[in-house]
């Protein structure tokens, strides 16, 4: 059974670090693209990183340099980097598994989701 349980979510202050973790089982977790998403209350889905099995990566434009995205293939593991942490990053955060090693925007291609773990940034 595929399952994806993200943890590392909580409350800090503004211009303040956490680090989100996500751990997989029950597929190949190398061979797969990864990614992170998040949504806030009243908007959409969207993504703000992501890392192919080949360890390309993409990062949302809002991002700009405060989120690092990596992956532990022998403890399959992903792993989310936040520093610098706004306000306007409030919001529940969600590990998801693509259906193949390249990563795409399409939300079809990324098929399996984790519960997600709240974070919570104080001005």
């Amino acid at each position: 059974q595929v399952q994806l349980v993200e943890s590392g979510g909580g409350s800090v202050q503004a211009g303040g670090s956490l680090r989100l973790s996500c751990a997989a089982s029950g597929y190949a977790y190398s061979a797969y693209c990864m990614g992170w998403f998040r949504q806030s209350p009243g908007k959409e889905r969207e993504r703000v990183a992501s890392i192919s099995s080949g360890l390309n990566t993409y990062y949302g434009d809002f991002v700009m340099g405060r989120f690092t995205i990596s992956r532990d293939n022998v403890q399959k593991t992903l792993y989310l980097q936040m520093n610098n942490l706004r306000p306007e990053d409030i919001g529940m955060y969600y590990c998801a598994k693509a259906w193949s090693g390249s990563c795409s925007q399409a939300v079809e291609t990324w098929h399996v989701w984790g519960q997600g773990t709240q974070v919570t940034v104080s001005s």
